[in-house]
């Protein structure tokens, strides 16, 4: 799980009741929690769940591609790849869709700003001719992930800049109408997971609303406690996933 800073992490790292310990390898350092292995019958051998490893990989889809993708290749030379990663945190939601306190999951993981001006408007890398703007995760586990803990599936922008005015966030549900929420980091930690294969998740925790900034008005403390039981219910999903389904 890759979060942008240590207190995303934390309260992310709440939801696990195991303990966890920092673990260095070339080029990142990871906090590793340990499950507690699942109740088996008497004289059964006993497996321990899966290994969960955190990260706090920095604010901004470019640090958060690059320290997603030194983990990605760690585990990798270490023998042991990832299954699964998910870039977790807090961010703005699209007001009425996405109340603050509530939980977005992304259904698709959208570059909102990688692209060129011109006189007509903004046109994405896509339309001129290279490069990706959208990841998709995997549907059944959005769906399943959508289920147990409530939240609201759609697409999760990700911003170079926060937006601050009323200007930039009509253009940003004109372009992309349905838009629940922005961040700074689901898209480079997409684009780390898609250069190995590795499907890729986006769990946010609304701490403010998308528009004119209003600091008084966010609410971060309610976002992480909401993060924290997101990750409380959907541990048991993430821990049972099947990586081979779609």
């Amino acid at each position: 799980m890759a979060t942008a800073v240590p207190v995303e992490r934390d309260a992310v790292a709440g939801a696990f009741a195991g303990p966890h310990h920092e673990v260095r390898l070339p080029g990142v350092t990871l906090h590793r929690l340990s499950p507690a292995p699942a109740v088996t019958p008497p004289g059964a051998a006993q497996a321990a769940g899966p290994t969960l490893d955190l990260l706090a990989a920095g604010v901004g889809p470019a640090l958060a591609a690059a320290s997603a993708a030194a983990a990605l290749t760690a585990g990798a030379l270490e023998g042991a790849p990832y299954d699964l990663v998910v870039s977790a945190g807090i961010g703005g939601g699209f007001q009425p869709d996405a109340p603050v306190g509530s939980l977005v999951v992304a259904d698709e993981i959208t570059a909102a700003d990688l692209g060129a001006e011109t006189p007509d408007g903004f046109l994405p890398v896509t339309e001129l001719g290279f490069g990706t703007v959208t990841h998709r995760p995997p549907e059944a586990l959005v769906r399943e992930l959508v289920a147990v803990t409530g939240a609201r599936a759609g697409t999760v922008l990700t911003v170079s800049t926060v937006t601050g005015t009323a200007e930039r966030t009509d253009a940003l549900r004109a372009r992309h109408p349905r838009a629940l929420a922005e961040a700074m980091e689901g898209f480079g930690v997409a684009e780390a997971a898609a250069a190995h294969g590795v499907p890729v998740l986006e769990l946010r925790a609304v701490s403010n609303a998308v528009g004119p900034r209003d600091r008084a008005a966010w609410r971060i403390g309610e976002a992480l406690t909401a993060l924290t039981e997101g990750f409380g219910k959907l541990a048991p999903v993430l821990e049972s996933w099947n990586p081979h389904e779609p």
